[in-house]
C-alpha cells in the first residue's frame, strides 16, 4: 500500500519568543514492511535543522530558531510503502535489547487492580494469544477511544477516569503486559482511517520470543496492518512524542494540527 502523508503543525505565540528548540520525531524509518519513498520537513521561517538517531533508534531532527518569533509552521510531507505483516515488526533499527523494555515509567506502571485485570484477561497458554486477548478486552471495554492531544495521564489515571484516548489505551496495554512479565513499548505514528483527515495515532508493541516485536492497537482491537506507519518507539508517549521542545519568551502558545493520510492509486 502506498500512503501519502501531509502533516502541518502551527504554533502561534501571544508574545514574540526569543528562542525555540524542538525535538522532532517526524521521520519514519525503513523496515522490511515499511519503505520511505519520499519525505521532507519544511519550516516557514529561518531555522537550523540537525538530524540524528536517538537512544531508541528513532530518527530525530533537532530544530533551532532564533527570535523574535511570533509564529512557526512545520510541514511534513511524504509517501510510504507498506505491506501486510500481521503486526510483526521486521527489520527495524533496534539499539536496545528487549529486556530493557520491561522497565515501566510513571505512565505505564500498573496498580494491583490493573495488573489483576490484565492477568485474568490474558489467561494462560500461548503468549501471543494472551496478548491478543488483552488487546481485545481493552477495545471491547473502551470502543470509542479517540485520538486526542496528549493529556499526560498515567495508565492508572486513564483507567480510573473511564474515558481513555488512544494514547492512554496504549499505556494501559503496556502496563498490563508489564504485569505479565513481558517487554512492551509505546509507538507513535500515523494511521490511514479511510477518511483522509486522520489525527496522529499511538499504539503499542510487545516482545514475543520466537517472533520478535508484535504491534497491538487497543483502540481498534487489532494488530497494525498496512494502514499504519511507524514513526518512533519509546517506553511511553513522552519519549516518542512527535514534537517536544522549549521556548524562551513570555505569553502563551496556541497549537493547531492538520493531518491527511490517504491511500494513493497505483500501489506498488
Amino acid at each position: 500500500m502506498r500512503l501519502a502523508i501531509d502533516h502541518q503543525t502551527r504554533y502561534r505565540f501571544s508574545e514574540p519568543q526569543q528562542r525555540l528548540v524542538q525535538t522532532l520525531r517526524l521521520t519514519p524509518g525503513d523496515t522490511h514492511d515499511q519503505t520511505v519513498v519520499d519525505w521532507r520537513i519544511d519550516v516557514d521561517c529561518d531555522v537550523r535543522l540537525r538530524d540524528s538517531i536517538d537512544g531508541f533508534g528513532n530518527r530525530v531532527t533537532m530544530l533551532y530558531a532564533e527570535g523574535p518569533i511570533d509564529r512557526i509552521e512545520l510541514t511534513v510531507a511524504g509517501q510510504v510503502l507498506t505491506t501486510e505483516a500481521d503486526g510483526l515488526v521486521r527489520g527495524s533499527n533496534e539499539l536496545l535489547p528487549p529486556p530493557m523494555f520491561r522497565r515501566t515509567t510513571a505512565r505505564t506502571t500498573p496498580d494491583a487492580m490493573l495488573a489483576e485485570w490484565a492477568r485474568d484477561t490474558a489467561g494462560s497458554g500461548e503468549v501471543l494469544a494472551q496478548l491478543h486477548r488483552w488487546n481485545g478486552a481493552l477495545c471491547q471495554r473502551f470502543p470509542e477511544a479517540a485520538d486526542h492531544p496528549d493529556r499526560g495521564a498515567t495508565a492508572v489515571e486513564a483507567l480510573e477516569g473511564g474515558d481513555p484516548d488512544c494514547r492512554d489505551l496504549a499505556h494501559i496495554f503496556i502496563a498490563g503486559v508489564s504485569a505479565l512479565g513481558l517487554p512492551a513499548r509505546y509507538v507513535s505514528g500515523y494511521r490511514n482511517c479511510g477518511e483522509g483527515t486522520c489525527p496522529p495515532h499511538g499504539w503499542a508493541e510487545a516482545w514475543v520470543d520466537g517472533l520478535g516485536w508484535v504491534g497491538f492497537d487497543p483502540s481498534a482491537g487489532i494488530s497494525p496492518d498496512a494502514n499504519y506507519v511507524r514513526m518512533a518507539t519509546a517506553l511511553d508517549f513522552n519519549g516518542a512524542a512527535p514534537i517536544v521542545g522549549i521556548r524562551q519568551g513570555e505569553g502563551v502558545e496556541e497549537l493547531s494540527v492538520e493531518l491527511q493520510v490517504e491511500r494513493m492509486n497505483g500501489d506498488a
